[in-house]
């Protein structure tokens, strides 16, 4: 998917990514989100309410999975490149506890996710040691 740009300023287009959905086949609903730098996280849940909106889910069943919008200014105006845990986004800021709230897709991506975390803190205890 490739990069979709309005006229909105960057809160409203953060505000719009994150607001509710309900169509005739689903129910999209974010449920925790954060934002670092101009990468947007999100754990979104999925309802179906018909057959085939995901391949295992009857209607009334519902299946969490974590997106990535990266949010870019360009000639004035804000846009964003929504992708997803299946994709392998090359960006590994997303919160730990995002992992734990969403069924697994990618196993590598979640895994330099938690590389990222583990060199962050170790090289903010080296940091604390050198200051203490």
């Amino acid at each position: 998917m490739g990069w979709l740009f309005s006229s909105r300023s960057r809160s409203e287009l953060i505000h719009d990514l994150i607001q509710p959905e309900d169509h005739a086949r689903a129910s999209v609903c974010v449920v925790a989100h954060t934002l670092r730098g101009n990468v947007l996280w999100s754990v979104v849940e999925v309802t179906a309410k018909a057959e085939g909106v995901h391949k295992d889910l009857a209607p009334g069943q519902s299946t969490r999975y974590i997106r990535c919008d990266l949010l870019q200014r360009s000639g004035g105006q804000w846009g964003y490149k929504g992708m997803d845990e299946s994709v392998h986004p090359f960006y590994y800021t997303c919160p730990l506890r995002y992992l734990e709230m969403a069924k697994e897709i990618s196993p590598e991506w979640r895994e330099k996710v938690r590389a990222y975390h583990a060199q962050r803190r170790s090289s903010a205890e080296a940091a604390a040691t050198l200051v203490a």
